[in-house]
């Protein structure tokens, strides 16, 4: 176990001061389900960190409140209550869907919405769901506040692009409407307590003709970073969705996956698999019935 000196602010205010005082020595604990691991573990990504600035009693950071046209969660707010609110379930079901998917009843009792972007890691569960709902990401340090597109805060496999002395608050995003169907799948090596193999997150939006207007297919684990496929989306706009468009659309997912993540070990099963994954969440999203 790394050395550490724990500090647990009584507000944001205080943690903000604590991580301007600390720079790049500090790192910020949330649910923990992550970070305690890393520590235990003396993973090198904690080189040179030695002073946990824990959350935990920072209550006014956990909430899932409707706006309007808009829903925003606090950063603390565990999975588990993501995938149990009523708000998220009628507003944005993928979300909830991803985040019910993460790990077991304990693990999304202690993770947190937040902890899980802030992470970074490419096998996240919540985040290609954040980044297809274009999610943006509340941001506050002693500097003050700034917002940030989800996907943007990702600047490579276990590594964000916060500036230091952040934190990020709150994650809000826009209402899916009625005329918009979402799905969110995952394959991991067994059905529960796994970490994803690969995962997908889609939304579509069709128009009173049943035509897609706008898509978002976002893969998880599967590229760097958690991020849409516009040649994949662009391929479904104007069109109603069929099983052949959306195992076209899949197929262009493996070839991106190719593109940027290279030929790999796992390149010959991944392939195939994500072009399934994600014909099976297009057709989902579409209301599309199939005999799988």
């Amino acid at each position: 176990m790394l050395d550490f000196t724990y500090h647990r602010p009584r507000d944001l205010g205080e943690a903000c001061r604590l991580l301007a005082v600390y720079g790049p020595a500090a790192r910020v604990l949330a649910g923990g389900t992550d970070l305690l691991v890393a520590l235990r573990e003396e993973n090198r990504r904690l080189a040179g960190v030695n002073q946990i600035i824990d959350l935990a009693d920072l209550d006014n950071l956990s909430y899932i409140r409707e706006d309007g046209d808009e829903l925003t969660i606090g950063a603390l707010t565990t999975h588990g209550e993501v995938a149990a609110s009523p708000l998220v379930r009628a507003y944005a079901p993928l979300l909830a869907e991803a985040a019910g998917q993460v790990g077991s009843l304990q693990i999304r009792n202690r993770a947190t919405i937040g902890g899980n972007l802030a992470n970074a890691s490419p096998a996240a569960d919540t985040v290609p769901a954040l980044i297809a709902l274009e999610a943006v990401a509340v941001l506050i340090s002693s500097q003050g506040e700034r917002r940030v597109a989800a996907g943007d805060l990702l600047a490579g496999p276990n590594r964000t692009a916060l500036a230091a002395g952040e934190i990020i608050t709150a994650l809000r995003f826009s209402k899916l409407p009625p005329q918009a169907g979402s799905a969110f799948l995952k394959l991991g090596r067994r059905q529960a307590l796994s970490i994803a193999r690969l995962n997908i997150a889609v939304i579509l939006y069709w128009d009173e003709n049943g035509r897609v207007t706008a898509a978002r297919i976002v893969p998880g684990a599967t590229l760097p970073v958690a991020a849409r496929v516009p040649a994949a989306e662009n391929l479904l706009v104007g069109s109603v969705i069929s099983e052949e468009l959306a195992r076209r659309a899949g197929e262009i997912v493996g070839e991106e996956m190719l593109r940027l993540s290279g030929r790999r070990w796992s390149t010959e099963y991944k392939l195939p698999v994500i072009a399934a994954l994600t014909r099976r969440a297009i057709l989902q999203a579409a209301g599309v019935k199939t005999d799988e």
